[in-house]
């Protein structure tokens, strides 16, 4: 099936598979990596990006139901080389360690942010609780978070 859809800003049309996840499309057609996929699920949150401006799991949404939109992944965060300030953030704050999480994290607070510019740590976890990190404990991810909402 053809699909048509925006990716970081750039118009892309492609020939996909029926079945290929957006995930897997983002991955292993246009060599976006940052997507990660850790479950094919929907349960850990690695694979978080931004379909016309919400924060969904690209692991259980096919290519062809994104036909059309807008997608953003953690590589279109980023500006003329400069860092987006939740990367910056994290990268400060120590809001991870084995960074497999940290791309989901990172897509999943920036839509908590663009809903709520000054969440509270509540707020924080609560927004956080579809995305699993095996190795932080959250504490420097959610002080990532607060940094970031207090920098803006």
């Amino acid at each position: 099936m053809k699909i048509n859809l925006k990716v970081n800003g750039k118009d892309h049309t492609s020939d996909v598979e029926p079945m290929m996840s957006l995930a897997a499309y983002l991955r292993e057609v246009l060599l976006l990596t940052g997507t990660h996929v850790g479950c094919d699920t929907s349960s850990c949150g690695a694979c978080t990006i931004k379909m016309d401006g919400k924060a969904v799991k690209s692991c259980t949404i096919l290519a062809v139901q994104a036909d059309g939109c807008d997608i953003t992944t953690i590589e279109g965060l980023s500006q003329n080389g400069e860092m987006h300030p939740l990367q910056a953030s994290f990268k400060e704050n120590h809001g991870l360690q084995c960074g497999f999480c940290t791309p989901g994290m990172i897509m999943t607070a920036e839509n908590l942010l663009s809903e709520n510019p000054n969440p509270t740590e509540e707020e924080i976890r609560h927004g956080l609780e579809g995305n699993f990190c095996r190795c932080t404990g959250y504490h420097n991810i959610v002080k990532s978070i607060q940094h970031a909402a207090e920098s803006n």
